[in-house]
């Protein structure tokens, strides 16, 4: 078997066991990422600083204090602030940033010995669904390259389903782990929110965003949440809630699992072959000992509409602090201050960002608070109390992660409100906070279909638990675009 299709845990037992050396394997990847220009799944390749945490790894590793990451190589999205590295958010404004800290999340996973590769392509300040707002140029999508990867974390996706990378970190503000995750074939957990610290993720939406671990199965994302998880008291949004051994419970049978199926999601919107695969993985479930209930979540119908007034106002809080004055893109010759703020802002950010800040602006101004943003957020509460009501019947709910497959390159570029709608069954549980994940669960029209497991607060480790069940008895998270094998 090639190095490239083993798991965090085989890659661990080979460098403890001797076969390679985490020099050698940092090598192998980096070549195996030059190779493969094509995805552009990275921004920032970095090489010098792989090898010297390689180079630590075989240090740890041979006098017995390596933990099950040391030496493993792994990327980060370039959301996170990375020291002494270029951290862009896949934007013109942050392209000459070099982040002076590391986030809370690059901090942990460095200190477990991970070595990281380089910063991932993802959608300008992690708006789109598709990974074709990067400054940087669009990611491909390795099972079909004229196709889409999802977004906003699509360089993380691709580069783990083309097996360039054997995980990486994303962030997930309305299903940007878990729609990528669904569109190339890989597994991506979105934690409660306040599960991972947000000290260092560049904000988008700050009572949304959550980072979580993209990997190709269920135990690899278990070792990598691990590592990630935890109080952080630089962090206010942080939860100060124990982190339990996430691989402990993996192989706990399913039998008496209660799975409810939202009627909401399964309507007309979803793809009528994606309904027919989804409905054969959940039948995996019932034959693992689980017991299937519909369930009614009547207000999941306002999330996108809901999401679109509150993601977009605190993205325009958020995005303020880009002014040319302290830090990144300052416009050329400013005739005063007012010139400089304009047009450093104007030539730097980039359409889709330039359309939410002014769709948050309007909302949270004079006049339209209270009709835009506080109504949302009184939807939102309603929306959250479905998932309560939901999951004090049912253990998980199940459904899909996007209404369709992987679509084409610039087949949405130019329509907003369909592009908005790919992440229609993802938004929802963003404004709840609650954990969700997609997994691998079969290909329609050779492409690959997610199937979105969804829980209660902090149960990351029930889903997880659930993920490697289904993945024990089926192979989709195994299967390797051509090409890429």
């Amino acid at each position: 078997m090639s190095i490239f299709q083993l798991s965090i845990t085989e890659l661990a037992q080979g460098l403890r066991d001797g076969e390679f050396s985490s020099v050698e394997l940092t090598k192998n990847y980096l070549e195996r990422i030059k190779q493969h220009p094509e995805l552009n799944c990275f921004v920032t390749l970095t090489e010098d600083h792989a090898l010297s945490a390689a180079n630590l790894a075989d240090q740890r590793l041979a006098n017995g204090t390596a933990e099950i990451l040391t030496g493993i190589p792994i990327a980060q999205k370039d959301i996170f602030c990375t020291l002494g590295v270029k951290t862009t958010c896949g934007s013109k404004m942050l392209d000459n940033f070099i982040a002076p800290y590391n986030a809370t999340v690059v901090e942990k996973l460095n200190a477990s010995g991970a070595v990281m590769l380089g910063k991932l392509n993802m959608d300008e300040f992690a708006m789109g669904s598709s990974n074709e707002n990067s400054y940087y140029g669009p990611v491909k999508n390795p099972w079909n390259t004229q196709t889409v990867p999802g977004g906003s974390s699509g360089g993380s996706a691709a580069a783990v389903a083309a097996r360039l990378i054997v995980a990486t970190t994303g962030t997930d503000t309305g299903g940007s782990i878990r729609q990528p995750a669904a569109f190339c074939g890989i597994t991506g957990l979105k934690p409660t929110y306040g599960r991972v610290s947000r000290y260092g993720m560049i904000a988008y939406a700050s009572s949304l965003d959550q980072g979580g671990p993209m990997a190709r199965s269920a135990e690899d994302a278990a070792i990598l949440l691990q590592s990630m998880a935890g109080f952080d008291p630089k962090d206010s949004t942080s939860a100060n809630t124990p982190v339990p051994d996430y691989r402990a419970d993996l192989n706990k049978p399913l039998d008496g699992l209660k799975i409810g199926l939202p009627k909401e999601f399964f309507t007309a919107d979803l793809n009528s072959d994606i309904a027919a695969t989804l409905e054969k993985a959940i039948n995996e479930f019932t034959k693992l000992g689980a017991t299937i209930t519909d369930v009614s979540m009547p207000n999941l119908q306002m999330a996108i509409p809901a999401y679109y007034i509150i993601a977009p106002a605190e993205c325009s809080a958020n995005l303020s602090r880009f002014d040319g004055v302290r830090y990144g893109y300052r416009c050329a010759n400013p005739a005063n201050l007012a010139d400089l703020y304009t047009r450093s802002r104007g030539e730097a950010f980039g359409t889709e960002v330039k359309r939410r800040i002014l769709i948050g602006t309007y909302a949270l101004s004079a006049g339209y608070y209270d009709a835009y943003y506080l109504k949302a957020q009184k939807v939102r509460r309603l929306i959250s109390d479905d998932f309560k009501k939901a999951l004090a019947e049912v253990d998980v709910l199940m459904g899909p992660v996007t209404p369709s497959t992987a679509f084409d390159l610039n087949e949405k570029s130019n329509d907003p409100i369909q592009m908005y709608l790919s992440d229609i069954y993802t938004i929802a549980i963003n404004l709840a906070g609650v954990p969700a994940m997609s997994i691998p669960a079969g290909f329609v029209d050779n492409m690959p279909v997610g199937l979105q497991i969804i829980g209660n607060f902090f149960a990351e480790d029930r889903l997880l638990n659930i993920a490697h069940q289904f993945q024990q008895v089926t192979d989709w998270h195994q299967r390797t675009p051509k090409g890429f094998e």
